[in-house]
């Protein structure tokens, strides 16, 4: 198969999407397809680019403003790209981006979407707009062959708002690499990812206030300097770290030797670093949230979200308890084993060559 994947952003801005796209482009060019991944140029990077994984980038010429992570973008002739590029089949990732939305739109080849996000999601402003927006991508969804969703949770609520269960499939973004259980253990808590009023990291804070334990929280966002503020504010800096972007290198260490893992979210469509830190045999203190709690099932416990004292008294259990931190921590590593590609990627390529067919 000709294979093009679409995203307005690709390496080196690096998400959850991102990360998919690399996985699959790399795995399915290893199975032997031409596959391109067709995304905005940003600074520094090259137009064109053919990559050691056996998969070629093609850079549009864009435009970003920095109001937001992501930010917002715009490149020019998307729709003639892909026109020229004349692929069987095209996937496509996104669903903030104008100049991308109307030309995929517009695009009569064979096309699916990959549904990662939840419908509306955002808080306050930001998830009326993000309604709105939805709700206006609908159009564009609608002419699609096939939806992809990144869990369970999303293909349902896709299905609730009308979707035929027969055009939407779920396939969930796996591991990078095989599960490899720790045989270390440190002395602190881990939480990372952006740093957004959706990660709901305001209401951790301050839980910690009643948790004895020091607490790393990596990422970068626009919620940062607030969250900053906030630890301050209650007197949190001897116990809170705040170490900022990180490399997947250190990210990879954190994981390995943290005690356990929080995930305080608002919403989340999967939960890639919920599945990432299970592959550590690590016990996760999460919210009982859209995908959430499918994923880690039976691999930690789970609380209401921005309930600061179910969030503490769940840590304090799991820091206590030696025993109930190993069986959660066999749970978890025995669930990352399900996010596997080798399983997953024949479920893609059967999905491309149906909508092909």
């Amino acid at each position: 198969m000709k294979i093009v994947d679409v995203n307005p952003f690709f390496y080196p801005f690096k998400g959850g999407i991102e990360h998919r796209m690399h996985d699959t482009s790399r795995l399915l060019a290893e199975r032997g397809h031409d596959v391109t991944i067709l995304t905005g140029q940003l600074p520094d990077t090259a137009p064109e680019e053919r990559t050691e994984h056996g998969y070629r980038i093609l850079r549009l010429k864009s435009t970003l403003i920095n109001l937001y992570n992501p930010p917002i973008i715009r490149s020019k002739d998307v729709l003639e790209t892909l026109k020229g590029l004349d692929a069987d089949i095209v996937n496509y990732n996104y669903r903030w981006a104008p100049s991308y939305n109307g030309d995929l739109r517009r695009y009569d080849g064979k096309k699916v979407f990959t549904y990662h996000n939840m419908w509306g999601e955002g808080m306050g402003a930001m998830g009326k707009v993000s309604e709105v927006n939805d709700s206006r991508f609908k159009a564009c969804l609608d002419t699609f062959d096939h939806i992809i969703a990144v869990s369970d949770y999303v293909r349902d609520d896709l299905i609730r708002r009308g979707y035929s269960q027969d055009h939407v499939t779920s396939v969930p973004s796996c591991l990078s690499r095989p599960p490899s259980r720790s045989c270390t253990e440190g002395d602190y808590i881990l939480s990372l990812g952006r740093l957004v009023k959706t990660k709901g990291l305001e209401h951790l804070i301050c839980a910690m206030a009643d948790v004895d334990c020091k607490l790393i929280l990596c990422g970068k966002g626009p919620e940062q300097d607030r969250l900053k503020r906030l630890i301050g504010k209650k007197g949190l800096s001897e116990k809170i770290e705040m170490r900022g972007w990180i490399s997947d290198e250190e990210k990879e260490a954190l994981m390995d030797g943290c005690k356990l893992f929080v995930m305080p979210s608002l919403f989340e469509s999967l939960g890639l670093a919920a599945i990432e830190v299970m592959s550590y045999g690590k016990p996760l203190v999460c919210t009982n949230v859209n995908g959430l709690p499918e994923t880690v099932q039976e691999g930690g416990i789970a609380v209401p979200p921005k309930d600061q004292k179910a969030i503490s008294d769940a840590v304090n259990r799991l820091l206590y308890d030696d025993g109930l931190r190993a069986r959660l921590g066999d749970n978890a590593f025995k669930r990352a084993q399900y996010y596997n590609w080798d399983d997953m990627m024949p479920k893609i390529e059967g999905i491309y060559q149906k909508v092909i067919d």
